[in-house]
């Protein structure tokens, strides 16, 4: 409205300042013709703001009737729908993105009262770091599990129950957040996706001119020059002025014919040393790592495994359990893993959830040099605490835990609960502290971590396993169970066959909580000995 003020103002200004300038209109129908004239330009000026007007508010709906529809569709299952790695990555793009494309549509004609709400409301939303980080998980997720771009951009994930797909557009950010780390391997990868679906006819805002640029790039800094050379020319077919594409034909094609005259020079050096493939983890059991959440690796042997029983337990003879004993099944057995099934019931976990749903937070590890918490790429989930006295519920996990494994619970930290978001994942990590980190759990006072207890909360429909590379055991999230392992020896040395990993969610939320004992409160429960390894 704001907009159609001025546009009615301007042009009576003009008509004042000449109805001022001839004054008496009415005594000359000669000037009175030109208001004729102004009238119709201002016709002409009116039919043209309501055109503009009418051509957005045709864009405005649909976008609220994409927006409409995929709302709808998100709402009714919203972990569902947010366990499909392309649903969580494309909501940070759209509330990072999309929204703001919105606002800037809509900005001179909507109502103050949206444009006020939509700028109180965009300080909550996503930002870049966020869009950032979901796209480092869909790259995660396509490396973990040897997913390629036209399977992902295809929404053809193992069991989700709401596919989405990936635009051109889409796979071009994918690919440019890769370029900004200098991952030429992915940048390749996505480039190249976009650029099929751009050949196959998709509309689309982004241009193949500006897709040919980055994958010439990237296809050089990783050494295939005559790939790099094709991809220019393409570039240079559909934009013959581009001035980068034309400089860079010039040099590859330079390159080139050094390197057919076994000539060298630095620049060709250095572009020969690059390798295609993807970049190289810092962990040296990454291969292993995967190759389990993957559900491939070592396998227990046939004499190993008749040794793995099920059976009913009663927790060492626990009052509790004597008359109602749980269901235990061995999972591994160096180091010994078991299973409890139906040990914590659905009313508990939507219990358990609901108290830690408003204070989940950025998960943190501990840092080997300060002892102190931080976050850390490696570790993508959020957490919080829940202690005994906030709710009977804490308090009866706590001492169902006590009963099962004879360990005080007293000395032992809060319950913690987290839940993995898109790509959420733990990399391969040791729950105790070791000789290295002295201070790890120091201002805790209770020595180290001795056991782990971990309850599986959730169902996960792809993905999110507990494996275990030094010794290939995989363990996959079965809601209402629980897993337990000691992570030291009864000499309180370290056992490593216990550094595990939470694999990344391929599809689906998984949600977990865990209880770490400590030595204190445990030296007449898990009686020290004198022999190391024991």
């Amino acid at each position: 409205m704001k907009a159609m003020k001025i546009l009615q103002v301007l042009p009576l200004l003009v008509l004042f300042s000449s109805c001022q300038a001839h004054k008496d209109f009415y005594t000359s129908i000669g000037h009175m013709t030109d208001l004729l004239y102004t009238e119709k330009d201002l016709l002409t000026s009116l039919k043209d703001y309501i055109k503009a007007e009418e051509v957005k508010l045709q864009q405005i709906k649909k976008w609220a009737e994409k927006f409409d529809s995929l709302s709808e569709t998100a709402t009714k299952d919203p972990e569902g729908f947010l366990g499909h790695p392309v649903n969580a990555f494309k909501l940070m793009k759209r509330l990072n993105t999309e929204w703001q494309e919105l606002e800037n549509l809509v900005l001179k004609d909507m109502s103050d009262g949206f444009i006020s709400n939509l700028t109180i409301q965009r300080q909550y939303f996503p930002n870049d770091d966020d869009q950032t980080g979901a796209a480092r998980a869909l790259i995660r997720l396509q490396d973990t599990y040897n997913l390629d771009t036209e399977t992902i951009s295809k929404g053809n994930l193992p069991g989700v129950n709401n596919k989405a797909t990936l635009t051109a557009e889409d796979c071009y950010e994918l690919g440019k957040i890769a370029y900004t780390e200098s991952d030429y391997y992915h940048t390749e990868l996505w480039m190249e996706q976009a650029l099929r679906q751009l050949d196959a006819g998709e509309e689309s805002s982004i241009d193949k001119v500006l897709v040919l640029d980055y994958l010439s790039y990237a296809v050089y800094q990783q050494g295939d020059l005559e790939k790099a050379l094709t991809l220019t020319k393409r570039l240079l077919n559909l934009d013959p002025e581009h001035q980068r594409g034309n400089g860079n034909l010039k040099y590859f094609e330079y390159i080139i014919a050094k390197e057919e005259n076994k000539s060298s020079s630095s620049d060709s050096e250095a572009a020969a040393t690059k390798t295609k493939g993807r970049p190289k983890g810092h962990l040296p059991e990454r291969h292993k790592y995967e190759k389990l959440c993957r559900g491939e690796g070592i396998r227990m042997t046939p004499r190993r495994q008749r040794k793995m029983f099920c059976r009913y337990y009663d927790g060492n003879r626990s009052p509790v359990f004597i008359l109602s004993p749980t269901k235990q099944e061995d999972e591994w057995d160096k180091p010994r893993i078991v299973r409890f099934h139906d040990i914590i019931s659905d009313v508990e976990i939507e219990k358990v959830k609901e108290l830690a749903k408003p204070r989940l937070r950025r998960a943190t590890v501990h840092d080997p040099v300060t002892g102190q918490l931080t976050t850390a790429q490696y570790r993508v989930s959020k957490s919080a605490w829940l202690s005994a006295y906030e709710h009977p519920v804490i308090a009866r996990i706590n001492a169902r835990i006590q009963e099962l494994t004879g360990l005080d619970v007293s000395t032992a930290e809060e319950l913690q609960v987290a839940n993995y978001g898109v790509g959420g994942q733990y990399e391969p990590h040791f729950d105790f502290g070791r000789k290295d980190e002295p201070d790890a759990f120091k201002e805790l006072g209770t020595g180290n971590r001795i056991a782990t207890w971990l309850f599986y909360m959730s169902d996960v429909a792809a993905g999110g396993a507990t494996v275990f590379p030094e010794v290939g055991a995989a363990v996959y999230p079965k809601k209402g169970t629980a897993v337990f392992w000691y992570n030291l020896f009864q000499s309180g040395e370290g056992d490593y066959s216990t550094r595990h990993a939470a694999c990344p969610v391929l599809v689906g939320s998984k949600w977990v909580s865990n209880k770490w004992m400590h030595e204190r409160g445990q030296e007449f429960r898990r009686p020290c000995t004198l022999s190391e390894l024991e």
